[in-house]
């Protein structure tokens, strides 16, 4: 190849490449969801009128930690009112361990696809070995889930990038569960307040992560939550690589707001106007 050859060919393979960004840039999330602890004192007070307020934002999803002493009837009923659906909600380690039933039951009652387990307490996963039970049992109630129809899911918190002898508790995690019975929703402010970078995660273990929580860093050393897309978290780069992480429902997440609403609004804006 001459040089006249050679940087026609480098100019049609930089077009090509600009044109492939500019075609990629095109996405958008099809459902924005949230989940519902961002509002967690609003639904105690006015649960119907807090779903509503979440449909008439533009949420299309939801996702549940606890029921607001409702049941899986009356929940499912005050969703399809306002026109929202609940692919997902969190149980905890201790209601797994309980038994079941009355969890798939109220799962398949409500709509959900994934019951996920939040946390893990340290007393649980000190050591290596202790890491590899929890694992284990992870693994059979993923196979119980499965049979249901169910997928079981961990959610993440920046903990689980502690030191747990020469690893961490969610690489041993990922390493030692099922990819077929155990999937993982990634809390993005979570591993990055962990000091790890989501897309090592989504090389290393593709398809593993169905779901996200989307929550910005502010730029304090504290490095505090933040609105979305007003933080240092760069979205666009993490869902660029939603297709290999496996990624179907991204749920908008802020733990601590005294009026929570203005930054739901914020934050499905940003998602809503997004394009990567």
């Amino acid at each position: 190849m001459n040089r006249r050859e050679f940087l026609g060919a480098s100019g049609a393979g930089l077009l090509a490449a600009r044109l492939g960004h500019f075609a990629h840039a095109d996405r958008k999330l099809s459902a924005i969801g949230l989940q519902l602890y961002s509002v967690r004192d609003e639904m105690k007070r006015d649960f119907d009128g807090s779903l509503q307020k979440v449909a008439a934002i533009g949420y299309a999803e939801v996702e549940f930690a606890g029921y607001f002493d409702r049941s899986p009837r009356e929940v499912r009923a005050s969703l399809d009112r306002v026109g929202l659906r609940a692919p997902s909600a969190h149980i905890s380690f201790d209601q797994f361990e309980k038994g079941l039933p009355s969890i798939l039951d109220a799962a398949h009652t409500i709509g959900h696809d994934y019951v996920v387990c939040p946390s893990v307490d340290a007393n649980r996963r000190s050591t290596v070995d202790d890491s590899k039970r929890v694992a284990e049992f992870f693994n059979k109630v993923g196979a119980e889930t499965k049979k249901a129809g169910i997928q079981f899911a961990y959610h993440n918190h920046a903990v689980d990038f502690e030191p747990v002898g020469q690893t961490m508790f969610y690489d041993i995690l990922l390493a030692e569960t099922d990819p077929q019975l155990v999937k993982f929703e990634m809390d993005l402010y979570w591993v990055v307040k962990g000091n790890q970078r989501p897309l090592d995660y989504f090389a290393r273990y593709p398809g593993r992560f169905p779901m996200v929580h989307v929550k910005d860093m502010d730029h304090t050393p504290a490095r505090g939550q933040s609105d979305v897309g007003r933080g240092i978290i760069d979205f666009t780069q993490i869902f660029q690589h939603s297709d290999q992480a496996g990624i179907r429902h991204y749920f908008v997440e802020q733990e601590d707001l005294a009026d929570p609403w203005p930054s739901m609004r914020i934050d499905f804006e940003y998602l809503r106007d997004l394009r990567f």
